[in-house]
Order: C-alpha cells, then sequence, then structure tokens
C-alpha cells in the first residue's frame, strides 16, 4: 500500500491512481482529520463480492464442497448441446 499526505496527492494525482489501477496498489492518504484509502475499481468489486458470499449463510461451505467433491457427476461444458 502506498502512503502518502494529501498535499502530495493532490500535486499527483492523475499518475497515483493511474498506478493504483494498473496495479491494484492501494493508496492511503493521510490528513490531518484522518485517513483515506483509494482502491481501483476492481479490487473494489473483489471485496464487495467477498462480502456478499461471506454473508449469504452456508454459501462459503458449499463453495469449498463443490470444489472438493468428486467431479464425476458434472457434466463437462464441451458435452453439453447449447
Amino acid at each position: 500500500m502506498t502512503n502518502i499526505n494529501i498535499t502530495s496527492f493532490r500535486k499527483d494525482i492523475y499518475n497515483l491512481l493511474e498506478q493504483t489501477i494498473k496495479y491494484n496498489e492501494p493508496i492511503n492518504i493521510s490528513t490531518k482529520n484522518g485517513n483515506a484509502v483509494v482502491l481501483s475499481e476492481e479490487d473494489y468489486n473483489s471485496i464487495m463480492e467477498t462480502l456478499y458470499i461471506m454473508s449469504v449463510p452456508n454459501l462459503k461451505d458449499e463453495i469449498i464442497k463443490r470444489a472438493t467433491d468428486d467431479n464425476e457427476e458434472y457434466v463437462n461444458e464441451s458435452e453439453v448441446d447449447w
């Protein structure tokens, strides 16, 4: 995570945001009233999806179970007649 103060962030906002988007590297911006974190949209969406999955009862356990299940009961996508 990049740590920067608000003055430096203001001076180089374009480049910092481009780097955050390109490399998914969050920016921690410090001000005299507290800090803020800037994330790429991709990271934000990933966090929201994870929170959603974790909020659905038993969904996490079901995902883990299905990942380790015997795949014989599943049909290969190439075998499906669309």
